[in-house]
């Protein structure tokens, strides 16, 4: 199993203990049955946010694809967007208000940068840039330091593989 992995089923487990703690602290402070009917109300905003958002994604993505662009910042926007909207689907008032500040803008763009620097971890640098794009590179040389703003450009097939290597680290592009 893996590392991280082994952890989900006691996170799932205090995930319920916390659900049900809050909701019988609201059922206190509100009334039960207000507490249902709020329960209900996000569960049904959520299923509402769910299809709004797989549609959302789904045309996105069929944009940039059709349009030749690369598709990484609508997928990964599209999978913050399901998140939130399962989120608040599951029955829970925690859930639900995780789920509601992933639908807020700033904490949209954290969450989506988030997603983004983990697939980029787990996939290759030509899968990477296919999916979301040239990047910005820094290069170190003896002790100094330039930036690259503009992609770089492929070297022709017959120089592949002459040349030093430059050792260099993927910088994320202002503005997103």
């Amino acid at each position: 199993m893996r590392r991280g992995l082994r952890f989900v089923p006691l996170a799932l487990l205090l995930t319920v203990v916390v659900e049900i703690t809050v909701f019988v602290l609201v059922g206190h402070g509100i009334g039960f049955g207000w507490a249902i009917l709020l329960l209900l109300a996000v569960s049904a905003a959520g299923l509402v946010l769910l299809r709004r958002e797989g549609m959302r994604a789904w045309r996105g993505f069929r944009a940039a694809a059709q349009g030749g662009q690369p598709p990484g910042e609508q997928v990964t926007n599209g999978l913050v967007g399901l998140l939130a909207g399962i989120l608040l689907a599951v029955p829970g008032l925690v859930t639900g208000a995780a789920g509601l500040l992933l639908v807020l803008p700033p904490v949209r763009r954290l969450a989506r940068r988030g997603v983004q620097r983990a697939a980029e971890r787990r996939v290759s640098a030509a899968v990477a840039g296919d999916l979301f794009g040239p990047r910005r590179v820094r290069v170190r040389r003896a002790g100094t330091r330039t930036e690259h703003t503009e992609p770089p450009v492929p070297p022709p097939p017959s120089s592949v593989g002459r040349g030093p290597a430059i050792e260099g680290e993927i910088v994320e592009p202002r503005g997103h």
